[in-house]
């Protein structure tokens, strides 16, 4: 990461630099607020950490200037100053996310400038999810809102799933906002399926179908190697074993690994039960759209085989909010129920 040191003191803006490089950051110095502006104009700086009192243009106005442009990115914004809360407050007014008190420590400055990665990276993994899930939905016509339900149910699911004494450890508010991040990314692997299968208007041979189950590992080892090239990125592995896995199914039986119960990622399943439930509420070229009666009673005669029961009983103690996502974000709304009904009857259909 660039980071632009702003400070008219030669001796301070030297310590600061150094201390910098020490950390692994590349630095440039500026001596004043507008030559530190025409510098962040090159597009180049996502942290700036600029002294209080310089000639021509100080911290705050510095910083204030900075918040009034539109940028590609956010740049996050260190005052250092010696000066007590009264400053503080000013700052904050100004703009800065951060401040550093003079004399600081390097520690300090260490733990203040992670801060800021922290929050840059946030910004960047949003931006990124968002585009790879666009992605795989512009492949797709008959989708809808498929991606805007799914991450819903996802986030139902797993919320109700953190109030299980047996799940607590492993489900947080973090846990939770992963899962509604990165679940839209279940199908990304379609990228990779041909047009003529992908958007066959009509039920899938059973040649066409081994093509299609292709998606799992095409989005999967899409995502393993982003992760094995940056494997701190939680949102990352998740959204590879979600791939991966959201179409193996409880009793074993499932594509790519045949995994079996609790060998599934839990994200796996989660998405698992999204998908189908989903898929069952929608109308398809293979298929009209279900009633949510009808696509509650397929998930009931899944439990234990195709679906994890846990993930099943959450599905019914938050129905109510599952049936609520569906029928605000229906895009099929001129789809009759009749004609959901009148299907009731047939067998289950092939969900990919």
């Amino acid at each position: 990461m660039h980071v632009l040191v702003v400070d008219d003191d030669v001796v301070s803006a030297e310590f600061l630099a150094n201390t910098l490089i020490h950390f692994g950051y590349e630095v440039t110095v500026a001596s004043n607020g507008r030559e530190a502006f025409h510098l962040v104009r090159s597009g180049k700086y996502s942290m700036v950490i600029s002294d209080w009192e310089m000639p021509e243009m100080n911290g705050p106005e510095l910083c204030r200037q900075i918040r009034c442009r539109q940028w590609s990115g956010y740049i996050f914004f260190i005052l250092i100053t010696s000066y007590g809360a009264g400053h503080v407050v000013e700052g904050l007014k100004a703009g800065a996310d951060d401040f550093l008190t003079k004399p600081f420590q390097p520690n300090e400055l260490r733990v203040r400038l992670r801060t800021g990665e922290r929050i840059l990276s946030l910004q960047s993994r949003d931006v990124m999810l968002f585009t790879l899930a666009k992605l795989a939905e512009s492949r797709d016509t008959d989708t809808g809102l498929h991606l805007e339900r799914i991450r819903e149910y996802c986030r139902i699911l797993s919320e109700e799933l953190s109030t299980w004494d047996k799940y607590r450890d492993l489900i947080d508010g973090d846990y939770v906002q992963l899962m509604y991040l990165t679940s839209p990314l279940h199908d990304i692997g379609k990228v990779g399926i041909p047009d003529s299968v992908l958007l066959k208007p009509g039920p899938l041979t059973k040649e066409e179908f081994e093509v299609m189950k292709r998606h799992v590992t095409i989005g999967g080892e899409t995502l393993a190697a982003a992760t094995k090239a940056h494997p701190d990125a939680k949102f990352l592995s998740m959204a590879r074993d979600i791939a991966f896995t959201h179409h193996e199914r409880y009793d074993g039986t499932g594509y790519p690994f045949g995994l079996q119960g609790k060998q599934i990622p839990l994200c796996g399943r989660l998405t698992a039960l999204s998908d189908v439930y989903d898929a069952l509420r929608s109308q398809r070229v293979y298929k009209p759209k279900f009633s949510h009666e009808k696509a509650r009673q397929i998930i009931l005669d899944g439990v234990g085989t195709q679906f994890d029961p846990d993930v099943v009983e959450a599905f019914l103690r938050r129905e109510d909010d599952v049936v609520r996502i569906a029928e605000s974000l229906d895009g099929s709304a001129a789809d009759s129920n009749a004609q959901a009904e009148a299907a009731a009857t047939s067998p289950e259909p092939v969900l990919v």
